[in-house]
């Protein structure tokens, strides 16, 4: 973890979220929450997806062109490192932003934060790499006009 990405203070949920490539606001439902009302933890896990198919697509990628291609393509997770930090509660409106950090061979990093505007809480993050496979599951190099959109808005 670099000083850059921790903002100087070591945690890795600080980062200055003025900085994102993009964010999506989403808002907490019963179906999201376990019996007591907090979020279900793997419920976090579609909230990031969300935020990373809608950061595509803000950079004009969706998955559907990646299926149209020749040789269609798909995105998986191939790791996520995800840390929860407090609990998130039905009808919270949450906001979820995500940075693009690189973009490698097959590989594309983000990092993601779940925060909560109505008290300044950091609700959840993860460091995410996924990788483009073709549809059989074999890597494959990101096309060059996937990469060069998503460089476009990365720090990389």
């Amino acid at each position: 973890m670099n000083e850059a990405a921790t903002n100087g203070t070591g945690l890795r949920g600080a980062r200055e979220r003025s900085s994102a490539n993009h964010r999506i606001e989403l808002r907490v439902y019963y179906e999201d929450t376990d019996f007591s009302g907090i979020v279900y933890h793997a419920n976090h896990l579609k909230f990031f997806e969300r935020g990373r198919t809608d950061a595509l697509r803000a950079c004009g990628v969706t998955h559907t062109d990646l299926l149209s291609r020749d040789e269609p393509l798909v995105f998986a997770v191939r790791r996520m490192d995800t840390q929860w930090h407090v609990p998130a509660r039905i009808d919270d409106r949450l906001e979820v932003y995500s940075w693009f950090e690189d973009v490698r061979g097959a590989r594309m990093m983000l990092y993601q934060e779940i925060f909560r505007p109505a008290d300044g809480a950091l609700i959840a993050s993860a460091d995410v790499e996924a990788a483009c496979l073709s549809l059989d599951g074999r890597p494959r190099r990101l096309p060059n006009d996937v990469r060069n959109a998503l460089k476009l808005s990365g720090p990389f």
